[in-house]
């Protein structure tokens, strides 16, 4: 098996990061996390764990994730969220492959996407495929400042399962969509001069949520799927509505921090 990286960006991650880097290292030789700043114990917690921490203030997402690899000491580098772990399928899997000589520039992991301790199989959750692990001279994350992925032209899918505990409860998931996602989402838009009209938060809400909890199955997944089809659709809805908020109330708009938005 091939000497692998293991990194993890983290900010106030004090909670998940000591679980995160046990797990990257039942296949990983070197820990790197990249820290934006924490204000708590996630910088002691991972120097404890035996990972070398580099400090460097929030870029967005795929330049952010770029300077762990860049600061590797092998090509194979497998990337995690704080949030995320490798099932024992996954490490198996990883430490069967022949990296030395393989063809894929990168390889792709099915993710469980949890609420609480339940899997949530439905709502486009399950499999949700993520690149995870690529060979850093051969590729790397795009520069994209939001939603940033792995680019690879020959990516492999691995039969094999990541756990990502996304919300720790039904609160942190209409929480996160009410607030941070959406605000986030709607100083992008306008930023980039995306404009929305009085029906574009209901239209793109209703979508939002038709789309989890219909066509994607949620509808079959009980209360959990009933609750992501409605904080996906609240999402959708606030950000186009915070977006029209901006283009109208100058107050509003000239209280938000728009240098802030990473």
């Amino acid at each position: 098996m091939a000497n692998i990286t293991g990194v993890v960006i983290t900010l106030n991650e004090a909670d998940n990061i000591e679980a995160c880097l046990a797990s990257l290292a039942r296949v990983c030789d070197e820990l790197i996390v990249v820290d934006s700043g924490s204000h708590d114990d996630t910088v002691a917690r991972a120097e404890a764990a035996g990972a070398r921490v580099i400090h460097q203030p929030y870029l967005g997402d795929g330049p952010q994730k770029n300077v762990g690899p860049r600061a590797a000491s092998h090509r194979w580098v497998l990337s995690l969220d704080a949030d995320e772990r490798l099932t024992d399928a996954a490490v198996d899997t990883i430490q069967a492959l022949e990296l030395e000589t393989a063809q894929p520039e990168a390889y792709a992991l099915r993710r469980r996407n949890f609420i609480g301790s339940r899997w949530v199989r439905r709502c486009g959750w399950y499999p949700d495929y993520c690149l995870r692990l690529f060979d850093r001279e051969r590729t790397g994350f795009s520069e994209s400042r939001q939603h940033a992925s792995v680019q690879a032209a020959r990516p492999q899918r691995l039969d094999a399962d990541l756990e990502h505990y996304s919300f720790a409860s039904l609160g942190e998931l209409f929480g996160k969509a009410s607030g941070r996602f959406s605000n986030r989402a709607a100083k992008i838009m306008y930023l980039k001069g995306k404009r929305a009209n009085a029906w574009s938060p209901a239209l793109h809400g209703a979508n939002a949520f038709m789309r989890k909890y219909v066509f994607q199955g949620g509808c079959l997944a009980g209360q959990d799927g009933l609750s992501v089809a409605l904080s996906a659709g609240i999402n959708a809805y606030l950000k186009y509505a915070k977006l029209l908020e901006f283009q109208r109330d100058a107050r509003v708009r000239e209280a938000e921090d728009f240098d802030r938005v990473w």
